[in-house]
């Protein structure tokens, strides 16, 4: 990694980190946090379409101070041609509810990616869909989402690309549209083997408690 490379991540980090002490002195609310989530994901080619994965997540609340989430899980991605993909997988969630006890989540999930044509920029749609096992009861949602990704100049930041992700969900159990998410962040592709995400999100809910989120974000994408 250059020095700026180097640079340019120290900002980032430092950017994200005043964003961290200001939800901390800010905080308007019991329905609003500010929060951490760090994704690991380990990814096993089998085949010249076919890959095993392996996920674990961590999500930080109450303005980043302790615990509030932990997941594991994997599945499987099928990439049927380059410009469309899908995957199936399983995650057990263990998730501390308002009580401030951890309660289990059985979660199920298969999506299909679909990348249009476009010379600019990459545009991407997502369909996913999810069941939900839990102790309060069964349910599903609908998640769609579209990501724009922009590739930055190799003289600011090689091998790098600005997204932007918007995605609502739809709950069976509400009957609607009842949680939006946007992100907005930075891929940099380390090496062939490995990638990282630094993103902002964005999070509204009339359903959950909290619900409105301000999450600083990562991702740990390897690959074997």
């Amino acid at each position: 990694m250059s020095f700026l490379d180097r640079s340019i991540a120290a900002v980032l980090i430092t950017i994200a980190l005043s964003l961290g002490g200001f939800g901390q002195t800010d905080r308007s609310g019991d329905d609003d946090d500010t929060q951490s989530w760090n994704d690991i994901q380990l990814a096993i080619p089998v085949h010249g379409k076919v890959d095993l994965f392996l996920t674990t997540t961590y999500r930080f609340g109450d303005t980043i101070s302790r615990l509030n989430e932990g997941r594991v899980g994997g599945g499987i991605s099928i990439k049927l041609h380059p410009a469309f993909s899908t995957a199936a997988g399983y995650n057990f969630i263990q998730a501390r509810n308002t009580a401030g006890h951890f309660r289990s989540e059985h979660r199920y999930h298969v999506n299909a990616v679909y990348k249009f044509p476009a010379k600019k920029i990459d545009i991407s749609h997502r369909s996913q869909y999810e069941y939900r096992v839990r102790g309060s009861g069964n349910s599903w949602r609908y998640r769609p989402s579209i990501t724009f990704e922009k590739s930055l100049p190799q003289s600011f930041l090689s091998k790098a690309k600005l997204f932007v992700t918007e995605e609502p969900f739809y709950d069976s159990r509400a009957g609607r549209f009842s949680r939006n998410r946007f992100s907005l962040g930075i891929k940099k592709t380390v090496s062939d083997h490995f990638a990282l995400e630094l993103y902002y999100l964005r999070q509204n809910d009339g359903l959950s408690v909290p619900g409105d989120m301000n999450v600083l974000g990562t991702s740990w994408k390897f690959r074997l």
